[in-house]
């Protein structure tokens, strides 16, 4: 329960909550290495060890998300025709990330036959607020077709928006 409390006040922020995990890891490792030993190479080694958990459980959970979105937009884009182009959008489940919108096209076919795969050109389109204009960011990809589903096949998709996590 509290870890979806958490979450829910994250709202998008990926800073914050790698920093909050970390953090809280830190915290509660020093909690047990006080309570597990007087020596300070096993306390540092319990407050590594939990901090290095809090990490990996961080960038798993930012993995699922970009993977879930990946999975979106290639469903969106799979059953376009060459310049095609469809709506997509991600609504998370446990609000890590900000949910997204956006247009996707297919901008060639890769292969076809036995290798169904094709060049997608996708947006990710964000609403005018009082501050600021709407904006639109554009990215490349490449999707394949697995049985009757699109998967994202790209291996580093999108390096600038989602950095080295798939």
């Amino acid at each position: 329960m509290f870890l979806l409390t958490g979450a829910s006040m994250l709202s998008g922020c990926n800073s914050v909550y790698y920093q909050g995990a970390t953090a809280g890891a830190g915290i509660g490792g020093a909690a047990i290495a006080a309570k597990v030993t007087n020596n300070a190479a096993v306390a540092t080694g319990i407050g590594l060890g939990a901090v290095a958990g809090a990490q990996a459980g961080v960038k798993y959970t930012q993995r699922v998300a970009h993977a879930f979105a990946q999975d979106q937009i290639a469903q969106a884009a799979g059953p376009l025709d060459v310049g095609g182009i469809a709506s997509w959008s991600v609504s998370h489940s446990i609000p890590i990330e900000d949910d997204e919108r956006g247009r996707v096209t297919v901008s060639r076919t890769i292969s076809s036959g036995a290798l169904d795969c094709k060049e997608i050109v996708f947006s990710v389109d964000t609403a005018a607020t009082q501050d600021k204009p709407a904006q639109s960011a554009f990215y490349v990809a490449s999707i394949c077709r697995d049985g009757n589903a699109w998967k994202w096949a790209s291996a580093e998709p999108a390096t600038g928006r989602w950095g080295a996590l798939q």
